[in-house]
């Protein structure tokens, strides 16, 4: 096998995020899902943005979020992922590269725009998120750079991409070429309500064993298993992933491989201001650590680390330099 390039390769959805804080009462007249994800269409979008308040625009997409992490920990990353020729397009693609991560996927030109997440947060440091998906949706299989895939140890699917048929297709091919070239793949669960829609496709990939590394949160865990105990629905998947990752909030997270278990507590946070993309950067800890050998539980501990850093502000991307909080945090 070549010597990698990459450490990771990320394929997911190219999303602005839209953020602005908010009061209960305003979750309550919109009647939004507080605390989840809703996909809405681009008049619906238009609509949350004329209620929002001030915000602020800040490049995200789950696995865009864990690249940027994995950046500032000093990993390399590339990221393949769809905009349009639009104005957050543009701000998409200058975000991403200005943190250090390649990405060189042609912008589409035409309808539907770029992807955007509306985010309002409430005083309790919860984020609910109305997601546009717009360009996203539409990235092709063609758009796919073979070599470049060879070329990272780790591809990192985001399972919110799942949802739309041509991205879909794109992250077989991806996972074939990958598996071909004996890297690595790894899966993130995203949300219980894509399992709901495509757990059997998932469950396939796991009982096939084409995924290497699987992140879930407790939910994610229970509708993927069918198992409400959180220890019965690791237990159903044990043997199956080689790497099993699932995080629990502020009871920590759990990893089980190769037939070893660590558990860490959530690392201490002054004020939650903001959980968007907590879950991305625990990723980006633990696949940091992963892709550089390190232990289970150290791997965890990175995840946690990272998490807690992001969850201390508003946003997705990190305020801190997390290569030194990590390297304090571990001593």
């Amino acid at each position: 096998m070549t010597e990698a390039r990459y450490d990771v390769i990320a394929i997911g959805n190219a999303i602005v995020d839209v953020m602005s804080p908010c009061s209960e009462e305003l979750i309550d007249e919109l009647d939004l899902n507080k605390g989840g994800m809703t996909l809405v269409d681009e008049d619906g979008a238009g609509r949350l943005y004329d209620a929002m308040g001030p915000a602020k625009e800040i490049s995200g997409g789950s696995a865009a979020n864990t690249l940027a992490g994995m950046s500032a920990l000093g990993a390399q990353c590339a990221f393949i992922g769809q905009v349009a020729k639009d104005q957050l397009g543009d701000v998409f693609s200058h975000d991403i590269r200005a943190v250090g991560i390649d990405f060189d996927t042609p912008a589409r030109e035409g309808h539907p725009s770029t992807a955007r997440c509306l985010i309002f947060v409430t005083p309790d440091g919860e984020r609910t998120m109305n997601t546009f998906l717009g360009a996203s949706q539409f990235l092709p299989p063609a758009a796919l750079d073979d070599e470049l895939i060879k070329s990272a140890s780790i591809l990192y699917l985001e399972g919110y991409l799942w949802d739309p048929e041509e991205p879909r297709s794109a992250m077989r091919r991806a996972i074939e070429v990958a598996r071909s070239a004996g890297r690595k793949v790894a899966f993130t669960a995203s949300e219980s309500f894509v399992i709901d829609r495509h757990g059997d496709d998932f469950r396939a990939l796991i009982e096939e064993g084409k995924i290497d590394i699987l992140f879930v949160n407790e939910n994610e865990l229970a509708s993927l298993t069918g198992e409400q105990d959180f220890d019965t629905g690791l237990a159903a998947l044990e043997g199956k992933v080689p790497v099993i990752v699932a995080t629990r909030s502020a009871k920590g997270a759990v990893g089980i491989a190769g037939g070893m278990r660590a558990e860490v507590a959530a690392e201490p946070v002054k004020q939650v201001v903001d959980t968007t993309g907590a879950g991305d950067l625990f990723a980006a800890g633990f696949l940091t650590g992963h892709a550089r050998g390190e232990d289970l539980e150290t791997c965890l501990r990175m995840g946690s680390i990272c998490a807690a850093e992001i969850i201390s502000h508003y946003g997705a991307r990190s305020e801190a330099d997390l290569k030194a909080l990590v390297a304090e945090k571990l001593g």
